[in-house]
C-alpha cells in the first residue's frame, strides 16, 4: 500500500456509502431538513445523527439536482456535463447507459485490493448487461436498475411501462415479493459484511430506495406500525414520509452495528449522502422538506442542490465537527481513493481530493461549484467564492419557492441519539457522544436565513439572472444582480467557459423493445437480445 498524506501502510478496512433517496418518479433523496441533526425535531434520525456528532457534518456539500446526474458524478468523479448525463434521468427503456469509457469508483478501488458490492439502486443504465453493476466493478448486486420501485411488489412504472425491477446480479428476484425494500437492502448489506473476508478491504455501496417515491398507486409506502409511531404529524403524506425515513435510519443503525460486530467499524469510512434535494410539498408525490432552503429536487436553488452529507471515520482529526468547506459530489472518488491509499494525482477527472482538508480541518482546495448547465431546460447555476449565479428555471418557475415544514418547534431527544444502535456502536470504539457537545454541533449545522431586503428587485430567473451572496444568504432571499453587474458578468463568463467543454446530453427516445411486457414483465437488458445498438459501444 502506498504511503499517502502521512498514512503509511494504512488500509481502510471498509468503505460504506449509504445513499438515501427521496422523492419523485426519478431518484432523489431526503431533503436538507429531513435529518434531525440539521435542526428539525419533527422526524428523529438518531442513528444518522450519532454518526454526524462523532464524525464530520458536510454543511456545504453540493450534489446534482436529480438522481442520475448525481450518481454518475459519484461513480466517475466527472461532472455530468462531461459524460452526457446532465439532463434529467435515465429511463429503463432508453438504449443508453453511463458511457463505458468512464472508469468507475469500484474499478479504482479494485486496483487497491477492495472487494466491491452494491445493494439497492443503480440507475446508470441497464440497456445491455455491460452497463449493469456487476460488469462495472461490483462483485454482487441485490437491488434494482431503474430510478424507483414499489417497496413491496418491487415493480417500477415508467409512463405506461411496468415490470419487476429487483435482481440478484442478472437474475430477477421474484422471491423478494412482499418484503419491504429497506429491509431487503439492510439484510443484504449485513450479509455482505458478515460473509466478507476481513483480510481484504471492503467497499459497500448501499443505495436505498428510501425515501424516494414509489409507484403512483402507493407513492409513500411504509409499514403501518411504523406510520403509527408518527401520529403526532397531522399531515398524512408527511407522516408516511416520516415512517419511510425512520426505517432508513433504523437501517443505518443495523449496518453500523454489523460493522462493529465484525470488528471492522474502527477502521471504516462511512459516508452518508443524498443524491439531490428533497421533493417537497407534493413534488413527485413526496413530502420531503428542504426548509429553510429554497426550491426542490430538480431545481438549481439551494434546496435542490445543497445536499445532506456526512463522513465518519476514526482517521478524522478532532471528530465531531461541522465542515463549511465546499465539497462537490465529484470529489468523493478522488477523496476516497486517497483515503484508501491510492494516488489521486494520477486521476484525470473533475473531482478534487479533499481527504487532507476533511481529515484535518484545513482549507479546502475547492472554491467553485458548477451546479449544472442544461441547455435543454435553459438553466444553469454556479457558485464561486461567496457568490452564486442562477439563470433560468425548471417547471416554468412553479417550484421556486420555500417549502416546510420547519420542525423547529418539535422537541429533540439527544438521549435517543446516545442510546441508538449507531450511538452505542461508535461509543464502543471510543467515540462517545457528549450531550451538550452534540447540541452545540446541531446548532452549528442549522441554517439561518438573512432577512429579506424588500428594497431589492425580486429574483425572477426566467426573466433575468439572479445573484446571491450565498454564504450570507443561504436561503436565496436577496437578489444582488442589479448592484453587482460586474460579478454577474464574471460568473456568466465562467459558465460559458464550462459550457465549451460540455458534451451533448445523451438522452435518447425510448426503445419500445425495452417494454417489460416483452420480457416476462421484468425490466431487462433488452439490447443484448433485440439487436439494438448503442452509441457508446
Amino acid at each position: 500500500m502506498a504511503q499517502y498524506d502521512g498514512l503509511a501502510n494504512k488500509m481502510v478496512q471498509s468503505l460504506v456509502i449509504d445513499a438515501a433517496k427521496s422523492v419523485e418518479s426519478k431518484p432523489t433523496v431526503s431533503g436538507w431538513n429531513d435529518v434531525s441533526f440539521h435542526g428539525s425535531g419533527q422526524i428523529p434520525t438518531p442513528n444518522i445523527d450519532a454518526l454526524a456528532y462523532t464524525g464530520l457534518i458536510l454543511n456545504k456539500y453540493y450534489v446534482s439536482a436529480i438522481c442520475t446526474p448525481s450518481r454518475s458524478a459519484l461513480m466517475t468523479g466527472n461532472h455530468p456535463i462531461h459524460t452526457g448525463m446532465q439532463h434529467t434521468v435515465l429511463f429503463g427503456a432508453e438504449p443508453r447507459g453511463l458511457p463505458l469509457n468512464q472508469k468507475l469508483l469500484p474499478q479504482y478501488l479494485e486496483e487497491l485490493g477492495y472487494a466491491n458490492h452494491i445493494v439497492g439502486k443503480w440507475h446508470l443504465g441497464c440497456y445491455k448487461k455491460k452497463y449493469t453493476p456487476t460488469f462495472r466493478g461490483f462483485r454482487s448486486h441485490t437491488g434494482y436498475w431503474t430510478g424507483h420501485q414499489d417497496y413491496n411488489d418491487h415493480t417500477a412504472m415508467e409512463d405506461g411501462y411496468w415490470g419487476l425491477d429487483m435482481r440478484r446480479g442478472m437474475q430477477p428476484a421474484w422471491d423478494l415479493h412482499g418484503q419491504y425494500s429497506t429491509d431487503v437492502f439492510t439484510k443484504e448489506a449485513v450479509s455482505v459484511i458478515n460473509l466478507h473476508n476481513t483480510t481484504q478491504p471492503l467497499f459497500l455501496y448501499i443505495a436505498h430506495a428510501a425515501v424516494h417515491s414509489g409507484n403512483p398507486y402507493n407513492p409513500l409506502p411504509a409499514p403501518d406500525e411504523k406510520v403509527a409511531e408518527f401520529d403526532y404529524i397531522k399531515n398524512y403524506h408527511r407522516r408516511r414520509f416520516a415512517a419511510m425515513l425512520s426505517k432508513l435510519d433504523d437501517s443505518v443503525g443495523i449496518v453500523v452495528e454489523a460493522l462493529r460486530q465484525r470488528g471492522m467499524l474502527h477502521n471504516s469510512i462511512i459516508v452518508f449522502s443524498t443524491d439531490n434535494g428533497g421533493p417537497a410539498a407534493g413534488f413527485n408525490l413526496n413530502a420531503a422538506s428542504n426548509w429553510p432552503l429554497r426550491g426542490v429536487k430538480n431545481t438549481l436553488w439551494e434546496g435542490g442542490v445543497r445536499g445532506v452529507g456526512l463522513l465518519w471515520s476514526s482517521l478524522l482529526e478532532r471528530p465531531g465537527r461541522v465542515s463549511n468547506q465546499l465539497f462537490h459530489i465529484t470529489d468523493w472518488l478522488p477523496t476516497l481513493v486517497a483515503a484508501s491509499g491510492g494516488d489521486p494525482l494520477k486521476l484525470s477527472i473533475d473531482g478534487m481530493n479533499l481527504w487532507p482538508a476533511l481529515r484535518t480541518g484545513s482549507t479546502s482546495p475547492r472554491t467553485e461549484i458548477l451546479h449544472n448547465i442544461d441547455d435543454e431546460y435553459g438553466n444553469s447555476a454556479i457558485t464561486i467564492g461567496d457568490w452564486k449565479l442562477l439563470q433560468g428555471s425548471t417547471y416554468n418557475g412553479v417550484w421556486d419557492d420555500w417549502y416546510g415544514p420547519s420542525g423547529r418547534g418539535d422537541a429533540y431527544n439527544i438521549e435517543a441519539v446516545i442510546g441508538s444502535p449507531a450511538g452505542q456502536a461508535v461509543a464502543s470504539v471510543g467515540f462517545v457522544i457528549i450531550a451538550q457537545k452534540a447540541r452545540d454541533i446541531r446548532e452549528k449545522a442549522s441554517v439561518s436565513c438573512t432577512p429579506k431586503n424588500v428594497t431589492l428587485p425580486v429574483c425572477s430567473p426566467l426573466q433575468a439572472p439572479c445573484l446571491f451572496r450565498i454564504h450570507e444568504d443561504p436561503c436565496e432571499k436577496n437578489n444582488l444582480a442589479h448592484a453587482y453587474q460586474d460579478v454577474v458578468t464574471t460568473l456568466q463568463n465562467q459558465i460559458k467557459k464550462w459550457n465549451t467543454t460540455a458534451v451533448t446530453p445523451a438522452n435518447l427516445p425510448w426503445d419500445p423493445r425495452g417494454n417489460p411486457k416483452f420480457w416476462d414483465h421484468t425490466w431487462n437488458n433488452f439490447g443484448d437480445y433485440s439487436g439494438a445498438t448503442t452509441i457508446f459501444d
